[in-house]
C-alpha cells in the first residue's frame, strides 16, 4: 500500500496542522518573515531555496491566510495575526534545536525589549510575561557563527534586530 501524501484520514488537531505548515522550507519561511523577512528574493537568498518551491510556499501560506501579500511584481510579505499567532510554535521547536544541538552555545538570543532574555519557555527572564514577537529583539548568541552566510539577512542579523521590522534594504 503507497505511502499517503497528506493527513486527510487522520482526527487530529497536529495533524490538520501540518497539512498547512508541515511541507518543507514553511517553516523557515515563517521564521525569516518574523525575523523582517518580507521580499521573495531575500527569502530565497537566505533560505537557498528553488524559485519554484518558494513560489509555491509562499503562494500556500497566502491562500491559508499565514501571509498576506502586497503589492505587484516586487511583491512584500507579511505575517497575518493567524501567522502572528505560530511565534510560540516556533519559538519553543527553535529552542528544543538549541538544546539539542548546541547545548550552552545558542546561536541567537531573544530579548522582551527593555525587560529581560526570554527563556526556553518563551516568557521573559525578568518580568515572566510571554511577551509578543513586536516586543522582542533577536540577537547573536555565543553559538552564532558568522563565516557560515553572507547573504543579506544573515549579514543583518549580526546586529541586534527587532522581530517584525524590516530588515534594512541590501
Amino acid at each position: 500500500m503507497p505511502l499517503g501524501t497528506d493527513y486527510a484520514r487522520q482526527d487530529c488537531s497536529l495533524a490538520r496542522s501540518l497539512e498547512i505548515v508541515g511541507e518543507r522550507w514553511t517553516l523557515l519561511i515563517l521564521r525569516d518573515a518574523f525575523w523582517g523577512v518580507h521580499r521573495f528574493t531575500d527569502f530565497q537568498a537566505h533560505l537557498d531555496v528553488s524559485r519554484a518551491v518558494l513560489s509555491a510556499r509562499l503562494e500556500a501560506l497566502v491562500e491559508d491566510g499565514l501571509l498576506s501579500r502586497t503589492g505587484t511584481g516586487h511583491a512584500s510579505y507579511h505575517l497575518t495575526e493567524a501567522g502572528l499567532s505560530l511565534w510560540p510554535a516556533l519559538y519553543a521547536l527553535a529552542q528544543w534545536g538549541e538544546q539539542r544541538t548546541t547545548p550552552g552555545a545558542p546561536r541567537r538570543l531573544f530579548f522582551h525589549i527593555g525587560c529581560g532574555r526570554l527563556e526556553p519557555d518563551g516568557r521573559c527572564g525578568a518580568c515572566g510575561r510571554a511577551p509578543l514577537p513586536a516586543d522582542l529583539e533577536i540577537r547573536p548568541g555565543p553559538g552564532a557563527d558568522f563565516t557560515v552566510r553572507d547573504d543579506p539577512v544573515s549579514v543583518a542579523l549580526r546586529e541586534p534586530h527587532r522581530l517584525l521590522t524590516p530588515l534594512p534594504p541590501r
